[in-house]
């Protein structure tokens, strides 16, 4: 039996981020993984979408140009084909970037699938391999219900559908979180006859309900939305039929995004007795990853918390520091304010605390709101819409979180991420510098509506006072 120090499954982005540190300490580890190489991220997920959402915005451009005195936008015109070949060599680039990072240690890879034969020991083809501790970094897959299996032949998938050479002429995209909204409105964009069915209004994670009323209305805009589900699945010879409370939906295929579940079958975990609940998700020592008992960490996607990329690669830092010096006292780590970006037109973000968890954990807070119709820069950008929600707690002024749906909002929720991570309070954010005319002014309009709220008095003038007294001379 063979014997490590760690071993890793999984070379994604949790994976490789474990490797890395725990190649600091020592050489005497091995990563499995059985491929595709390339991570989610770079294959299937962040990287392909946001370039198809970049070629659709730069189409969808052109409705704006005659009101801007830009004439022959009209003539313009697309070929699916082409704009799936340039996402799939942009895509084939980032791959390529990833599995070249591979060459360093590719004695440690492993590329075959592994199984646990008991907590500290892994079946690879015809050999065993003893580990002191095991990261498990397997990531996710997209969910299939097992009572739509027969009607797979017409589904697509975040897996498959930037392998298409075009799309169909009508696609029902059924779910509407992150996935489901960015390529459904990506596709609508670029010619795709869409109707969508979703459960509930929590368009791209929104769970304030305001902005979810108000993002419900502009995507309606761009095509139909059903918020009640789907009651059932019927095939014709040429087409899909969605039955919903409504009506029915035919569509020739159809974009399955309710969700993604945790891939470890075929791992064997369920035979080590760990404890995990209805939702696959293992009890983790908080701050470690570790599995409560065990020598396993588990990281990434495949433990369902925090399914996003930076998370992701953290957790596989922290897990592999850990695992590298197993026996000694773990080392715990603050995660950073929770941060979700959503690349639809308005953008998408949620910030520290959302206001469903606020609600929940019944804090006492206040809400500070800002429009972007008939604001300055969106006028000039011809992006007149959108909605932000700044959440700080009543008494202090401590700003909480945020929900945006609003142009820029990438970059709105990373400076409010920022602040957040420091705890700032409304009256501190209010001192900072802000330009004009930017997007950024919008958070200081809903700073000032929230500091009207909160119970702390905040400063006459939206500025520090000087450390000493400066004396005027006449």
């Amino acid at each position: 039996m063979r014997k490590v120090k760690v071993a890793i499954i999984g070379a994604g982005s949790a994976g490789l981020s474990a490797r890395r540190e725990v190649a600091k300490v020592t050489d005497d580890y091995l990563v499995f993984d059985d491929g595709p190489l390339g991570t989610t991220c770079a294959r299937v997920g962040c990287m392909p979408s946001k370039v198809l959402i970049q070629i659709a915005h730069d189409f969808h451009r052109r409705h704006q140009f005659t009101s801007e005195g830009i004439h022959g936008g009209e003539s313009l015109h697309l070929s699916q084909r082409e704009v799936m070949a340039h996402v799939r060599r942009l895509r084939d680039r980032f791959v390529q970037s990833v599995v070249e990072s591979f060459e360093s240690w590719q004695d440690k890879l492993i590329c075959d699938r592994v199984r646990f034969i008991s907590p500290q020991v892994l079946q690879v083809g015809e050999e065993q391999i003893e580990a002191e501790a095991i990261i498990v970094a397997t990531g996710s897959e997209s969910i299939i219900p097992q009572s739509w299996l027969d009607f797979q032949h017409r589904f697509l998938t975040s897996e498959s559908i930037f392998e298409q050479q075009d799309f169909p002429q009508s696609l029902c995209v059924i779910g509407l979180g992150v996935i489901g909204i960015e390529l459904g409105q990506a596709l609508s964009r670029l010619g795709v006859n869409i109707e969508a069915v979703t459960l509930g209004k929590s368009i791209g994670g929104l769970t304030d309900p305001q902005i979810q009323d108000y993002a419900l209305k502009i995507f309606r805009q761009e095509f139909s939305i059903n918020t009640h589900g789907v009651k059932q699945l019927r095939s014709e010879p040429d087409r899909l039929e969605v039955v919903t409370d409504t009506g029915i939906i035919r569509a020739e295929q159809a974009l399955v995004s309710i969700g993604r579940r945790p891939r470890f079958k075929g791992l064997g975990l369920n035979k080590l007795g760990l404890k995990i609940d209805e939702n696959d998700r293992f009890d983790l020592e908080p701050g470690t990853f570790q599995v409560k008992g065990e020598s396993i960490f588990v990281v990434g996607d495949v433990n369902g918390q925090r399914p996003v990329l930076h998370e992701a690669s953290d957790e596989g830092r922290i897990a592999g520091y850990n695992a590298v010096r197993l026996g000694q006292s773990s080392e715990c780590f603050q995660r950073r304010t929770a941060l979700t970006i959503v690349f639809c037109e308005p953008q998408i973000a949620l910030v520290g605390q959302t206001y469903q968890e606020l609600t929940q954990n019944e804090i006492d807070f206040v809400t500070g709101k800002v429009c972007f119709e008939g604001y300055g820069r969106a006028i000039v950008k011809l992006e007149e819409v959108g909605l932000v929600h700044i959440y700080a707690e009543r008494d202090s002024g401590r700003i909480l979180g945020a929900e945006l749906f609003c142009p820029d909002a990438e970059h709105l929720a990373h400076q409010l991420a920022w602040v957040i991570s420091l705890k700032l309070s409304v009256a501190q954010v209010l001192a900072l510098p802000f330009y004009h005319p930017v997007m950024e002014e919008g958070l200081r309009t809903a700073l000032r509506d929230a500091a009207d709220q909160i119970n702390t008095q905040h400063p006459p003038l939206e500025m520090l006072r000087c450390q000493e007294t400066i004396v005027l001379r006449g």
